[in-house]
């Protein structure tokens, strides 16, 4: 995903499970009934982020 598709306000959401939450969504596929833990892996990130004035926000269940 090295161009996710960004929310109107600049966000950016990204799916994690064993179903689609539909076309064009950031989705990234888990196994069904099985565990998962994320890494957030920055490239390059920018002053803010060593500065700490930007930080990711926490991961958030939807359904």
């Amino acid at each position: 995903m090295d161009k996710p598709a960004q929310n109107a306000d600049g966000s950016t959401d990204i799916y994690f499970g064993p179903e689609s939450p539909g076309a064009g969504k950031n989705w990234l596929r888990t196994l069904p009934d099985k565990g998962f833990f994320v890494i957030f892996r920055l490239y390059g990130p920018t002053k803010a982020f060593f500065d700490k004035d930007w930080k990711p926000g926490d991961i958030e269940k939807v359904k």
